[in-house]
């Protein structure tokens, strides 16, 4: 057990911790795919939150037309305040087109999406619905800091599973490429990301005023996204980290369309547009050296700690993936954030309107054909 404080306030969970949190004046963020309809990490998170009675919960819905009926049915059979966006209908793509909004639609869009109606509670907290382990201290743990005068939370926790250590695209590529740019500056941003136990974690919380005046990252790149003007609105003083124990859920495959090195693209220019734009200025025809000598650094603190605990661990597969990963090593691109919500060219009514209404359509349409095949 320990209780070092980082750059970021950091809360330990000494004990099963279970602290009081204004949950009735929260909204919880799930975004959620249709792959995920139904499966029990999904099925365990809802039923949880009915326990933990929420202000409302927003499910941002990522499905195709003939999936969307029967996930919504699904939802609807959890006792929840539950608000469903459908965000892939008809009316909300041509509302976002004709606002300049279209564009790469990922996660962070989605979460974006809900964050407009979720924002007008008092506190939004946004965590995934993949979490096998998920349970009811978790938004409360979340909530806590915002309740004691932080405006930004994140959760951390371990990524331990079937006797080996996960969380590899935190371990193999977010953490060597701070600490290799920490090599050659001390800008504070840096001492920031650096602070954070879990970076990639998907759970947050924010307070609703945070909420709206936040730029989102379109995909993959949200969750560093998101530190990164947490820290550029509030500052490393304005940030929490909470301790969310142990955490299981879906694990991703290294190579692929949605794998790790496709992530660790979008990951690494989210995570170095956070230091260009916050007093950071990466020296790039060496960065990719740097990193390269903190990857063997920590892997063979890696290999160790495996050692030490009796888990598994492959060292030639660590360093092989970290060879993938250090492709995503480049001055960012194009920068295609989606606005703050305080300034963006659409309301949060008109997007709830919409997919309401695209959501209306195509249950009517289902239902429609199912009488026609009878």
């Amino acid at each position: 057990m320990e209780y070092v404080q980082e750059r970021v306030t950091t809360l330990h969970d000494f004990d099963g911790a279970v602290p009081s949190a204004p949950t009735n004046r929260a909204a919880v963020v799930v975004p959620m795919t249709e792959r995920e309809h139904a499966g029990l990490a999904a099925e365990r998170v809802l039923s949880t939150l009915e326990s933990v009675d929420p202000e409302r919960v927003v499910v941002p819905l990522r499905a195709s037309a003939d999936r969307v009926g029967a996930v919504a049915e699904w939802l609807a059979g959890f006792e929840l305040p539950l608000e469903l966006l459908w965000c892939d209908g008809p009316r909300l793509a041509e509302l976002l087109a004709e606002s300049g909004l279209d564009g790469t639609r990922g996660k962070g869009r989605d979460v974006w999406l809900a964050l407009g109606v979720a924002a007008e509670s008092d506190f939004v907290v946004v965590h995934d619905a993949d979490a096998t382990t998920y349970d009811t201290r978790h938004v409360p743990k979340l909530l806590f800091p915002l309740a004691n005068g932080h405006a930004f939370s994140k959760g951390y926790y371990a990524r331990v599973e079937n006797d080996r250590l996960y969380g590899r695209l935190f371990r193999l590529f977010y953490r060597p490429l701070v600490e290799a740019l920490a090599r050659e500056s001390d800008a504070p941003i840096i001492e920031y990301l650096g602070a954070f136990r879990y970076a990639l974690a998907g759970e947050v919380a924010t307070t609703g005023a945070l909420a709206r005046r936040m730029r989102v990252q379109r995909d993959w790149g949200l969750e560093v996204g998101t530190l990164g003007e947490a820290f550029r609105l509030v500052g490393a003083d304005g940030a929490a980290q909470v301790d969310l124990g142990i955490h299981e859920h879906d694990h991703r495959s290294v190579s692929g369309p949605s794998g790790l090195s496709d992530m660790a693209d979008r990951v690494g220019a989210a995570l170095l547009r956070a230091v260009e734009e916050n007093g950071g200025d990466p020296a790039y025809s060496t960065l990719e050296a740097r990193y390269r000598a903190a990857v063997e650094r920590l892997v063979d603190g890696y290999e160790l700690d495996a050692a030490f605990n009796g888990l598994e661990y492959d060292r030639e597969g660590e360093l092989r993936q970290a060879d993938a990963y250090a492709d995503a090593i480049a001055r960012p691109g194009e920068d295609t954030r989606l606005p703050p919500w305080r300034a963006a060219a659409v309301t949060p009514a008109e997007v709830a309107e919409a997919a309401a209404a695209d959501l209306v359509e195509m249950t009517a349409h289902a239902v429609d054909t199912e009488r026609d095949v009878r």
